[in-house]
């Protein structure tokens, strides 16, 4: 991965484009902090495996959550008061 300042980046566009298109990431600095990462667009399945693994955690948490006896339309309900 390959670091450069916005500057820089800004005026080799094309160039950082073709090594992205390559397969290379780039991570663009503003003041030496990391503010953007270009990656290839069709890089999109380590996306989805990240919604799939964030589903899974949200699901493993809400396991043994109850809503303390009540339905949804009682907690609703005593809201609205």
């Amino acid at each position: 991965m390959r670091e450069i300042g916005a500057l820089e980046a800004k005026n080799t566009l094309g160039a950082l484009l073709d090594r992205v298109e390559r397969g290379e990431e780039v991570v663009i600095t503003r003041r030496g902090r990391p503010v953007a990462k270009l990656v290839r667009a069709d890089s999109g399945s380590d996306r989805e495996c990240q919604r799939a693994l964030a589903a899974a955690g949200i699901r493993a948490l809400r396991k043994g959550v109850t809503l303390g006896g009540g339905s949804v339309k009682d907690l609703i309900d005593e809201g609205r008061r």
